[in-house]
């Protein structure tokens, strides 16, 4: 089997020595990448900024970006001969319009930047995935949690979405735990309780691998 693994957040440059980033440590994006090679599977992992090592499981391959038109270029190229998508990367939304060649300097009480918008990974290779290609996203949210990952698994042809609340504490960014909601384009929903973010990746992957056995049978 062959996994597909976004991880981390994107760093969208304003100038040579600033960005627009988010708080991703990545560490479940990583932690699935390993679960997933435990299980047995290929795995190319493509990594925004993080301060973690690559994964030293033989069967993992890591692919360092920056940008999120970088992480496209990336998962693009390995999408197509995927059985399995997992877009854990948080990827910016919005991009600067123009990068600075050089560092911008300070030059008046206020500074407005342009924004346009990135491209959307998921929903993007969403659109190409074929019936027996199996798609997990994540949904971080803040409110309405199942109506928003619910409204996400349909705009970006998901199986399954893996959901964060922020009301969780110990859950999402910046921490070793996670609380999760996996939601299921069938119709199922499995809660999980706050548990390390390895343990809940094994919870993800034999989700995973327990709807394709059936899909296949």
């Amino acid at each position: 089997m062959r996994v597909l693994i976004t991880a981390g957040p994107t760093y969208e440059p304003l100038d040579p020595v600033r960005f627009i980033g988010n708080h991703s440590t990545g560490k479940m994006g990583y932690a699935l990448a390993e679960a997933f090679a435990e299980a047995g599977a290929a795995v190319t992992l493509i990594s925004g900024p993080t301060n973690l090592a690559d994964p030293a499981h033989p069967r993992i391959q890591t692919t360092r970006v920056e940008t999120a038109d970088q992480m496209y270029a990336a998962a693009a190229a390995v999408a197509p001969a995927a059985d399995v998508w997992v877009f854990a990367a948080a990827v910016a939304d919005y991009k600067p319009r123009e990068v600075a060649l050089n560092k911008i300097k300070k030059d008046g009480d206020t500074l407005t930047l342009e924004l346009v918008r990135n491209v959307d990974i998921a929903a993007t290779l969403g659109r190409t995935k074929r019936a027996e290609q199996f798609s997990v996203g994540f949904a971080l949210e803040t409110n309405n949690e199942e109506a928003h990952a619910l409204d996400k698994l349909r705009r970006k042809n998901f199986d399954l979405v893996v959901l964060n609340s922020l009301r969780d504490p110990g859950a999402g960014f910046r921490h070793d735990t996670n609380k999760v909601t996996l939601l299921e384009a069938g119709g199922q929903t499995t809660i999980f309780e706050l548990k390390p973010k390895a343990a809940v990746a094994h919870d993800i992957v034999r989700t995973v691998l327990a709807r394709l056995a059936h899909s296949h049978a």
